[in-house]
């Protein structure tokens, strides 16, 4: 069913209000029987998205309201988080920063309310990779991270005035710790290796182009963890509550009498 102007050729144009037959409602703006223009579509699972549209699909600055209570603030291309934008997560987490086809992608800062951490710092693919700066409450890190996890050299920066100084290394697991009807893994959890202590020093990261998610490789599926990492592997994932969203966008049309 459809409320609203349409233009000589009786395509909808202007403004007007569509009930689509699976219980979604769309009231925007429509050129040639597309949504396209400012609109707010309202999903029957409690979604909602208020912001621009072409061609019937997110595209250009908008809100998009989970049904679970996160929202995402920012920019869309072809129905996808792409751009600048901010993701509040249904736990309290926050991501402001760069968006790539729907992954946290490029320069970002990830905050961790429940332990007040900071991540500041690349992402490629969703996950925590390339320089970044993990920051406590009365000490910091200072390294590179790969898949969500810290690696190679780095320091550990105290508010006391001083540094230690190290790498963060992946060690064997013993053998005979393995049962044996479980697959044998070696990779261990990364773990720190200091190796001196020093006054603090003036610390400026490398320049580093973020590869797209075609050029980067693909994550490993290995999960590794660290102690003192414990929030990074926390990094929330986005809630696909928009699985839903305009499953079948055509739909509209059938509506139309």
């Amino acid at each position: 069913e459809y409320d609203g102007e349409r233009n000589s050729e009786g395509e909808r144009h202007g403004r007007g209000k569509a009930f689509l037959p699976n219980g979604d409602i769309y009231d925007g703006e429509y050129e040639h029987g597309f949504r396209s223009g400012q609109g707010t579509y309202r999903f029957r699972n409690g979604a909602c998205y208020i912001g621009k549209y072409l061609l019937n699909k997110k595209h250009g600055w908008g809100i998009f309201y989970y049904p679970d209570g996160s929202k995402y603030e920012g920019d869309w291309v072809n129905d996808q988080r792409h751009g600048h934008g901010v993701y509040t997560y249904a736990n309290g987490d926050t991501y402001t920063g760069e968006w790539f086809n729907h992954n946290r992608h490029g320069q970002g800062r990830y905050i961790y309310k429940d332990t007040g951490a900071i991540y500041v710092g690349g992402w490629v693919n969703g996950n925590q990779e390339g320089e970044a700066e993990l920051i406590y409450l009365n000490h910091r890190f200072r390294g590179k991270f790969l898949n969500g996890n810290p690696v190679g050299h780095g320091k550990y920066i105290f508010d006391i005035g001083c540094e230690q100084h190290g790498e963060y290394i992946h060690s064997e697991q013993d053998k005979g710790e393995v049962e044996e009807e479980e697959e044998p893994s070696f990779l261990g959890a990364p773990k720190w290796k200091a190796s001196e202590i020093t006054k603090l020093t003036l610390w400026t990261p490398h320049a580093e182009k973020t590869p797209s998610p075609r050029e980067s490789s693909q994550p490993s599926l290995q999960e590794v963890s660290s102690e003192v990492f414990s929030p990074v592997r926390d990094a929330g994932e986005e809630d696909e509550g928009s699985r839903d969203e305009e499953e079948n966008p055509d739909q509209e049309d059938q509506g139309e009498e």
